[in-house]
């Protein structure tokens, strides 16, 4: 099959296309050819090797942790599954054994998939897995919103943080979020009332009457723009800080099944900042390395269009 792959730590330039036996799959796993893959920082971070003394790495390494496909087969004991089903797919375990989503094909665990929303595309479903996973896990778990409760999200615009504050949204909370200027506009679509960094948004940050905050964003927003004392506080960026609860994404299928409810109903749409075919994956990494643009980047699948 088709794959692209790194066989040393690197940067884009390390990536390169490869024939790669078709993956096998066990009595509980399901084959499926993908039709999209979404990059992330840690794809980025694991090829670089920013991981190494902590996750296990057997080169040649096919990346990739974000897929939406379609069905090939199932295994025996994977009858939640049939052929042609359309499925997203959180397959970071898989990566590790060097099956991700840059492929034509994926050997998945059946925990690690659910049905693809009827209300998305391929090329925006596949936005949901880590992201959705994540922005759930800390809206719902760590700081446990509430209805009418007031969130402050650094970050809003990203991808945790855009779908953090739709999810905080669905459960009936009221939302402000910090973003770039250029963001202001999205956040209003959102139902956000947007901040732009700054000194004045420190000052009013600073006396806003908020329930709870989410960073998202990182880089000090925490310490540069205190919110009053009270608040629950959460990070996927500032781990370790007293008082904040950090968040990691934790392939949880309830969890996972959740974010699909949502965007099935709905809730939750996922921004797409670029797309990129399969032969220009490399791209793909520079574009997200570079932020040129806001959104995911996507990957098409090979053959897809």
């Amino acid at each position: 099959m088709k794959a692209m792959v790194y066989r040393r730590y690197g940067g884009p330039e390390v990536l390169e296309p490869a024939e790669l036996p078709e993956p096998k799959t066990h009595v509980d796993s399901v084959l499926v050819r993908v039709r999209a893959a979404a990059l992330n920082p840690a794809d980025l971070a694991l090829q670089a090797g920013v991981l190494d003394e902590a996750v296990e790495t057997y080169f040649p390494v096919v990346p990739g942790w974000d897929i939406a496909g379609v069905v090939e087969r199932a295994g025996l004991a994977a009858s939640e599954f049939a052929p042609g089903d359309e499925v997203i797919g959180y397959v970071r375990g898989e990566v590790q054994r060097a099956h991700g989503g840059l492929a034509e094909l994926v050997s998945a665990d059946v925990r690690s998939l659910v049905r693809k929303p009827s209300t998305m595309s391929f090329t925006e479903a596949v936005g949901l897995p880590l992201a959705g996973l994540t922005a759930y896990q800390a809206v719902v778990h760590a700081l446990d919103i509430q209805p009418q409760e007031l969130l402050l999200v650094h970050g809003a615009a990203g991808g945790v943080g855009s779908l953090a504050v739709q999810i905080a949204r669905a459960r009936g909370a009221r939302i402000i979020g910090t973003a770039s200027a250029r963001d202001h506009d999205y956040l209003r679509s959102l139902g956000v009332e947007p901040i732009t960094y700054g000194p004045d948004a420190t000052e009013r940050i600073r006396h806003l009457p908020v329930d709870a905050v989410l960073d998202a964003a990182g880089n000090g927003a925490l310490a540069a723009a205190p919110t009053q004392p009270g608040a629950r506080v959460a990070s996927i960026a500032e781990i370790g800080l007293p008082g904040v609860i950090p968040v990691f994404c934790r392939l949880e299928p309830q969890d996972f099944q959740a974010v699909a409810d949502l965007a099935e109903a709905g809730e939750l749409t996922v921004r797409i900042g670029e797309t990129f075919p399969f032969e220009r994956a490399a791209d793909a990494q520079r574009a997200l390395a570079q932020r040129t643009r806001p959104g995911k980047i996507v990957v098409l699948g090979p053959g897809s269009s």
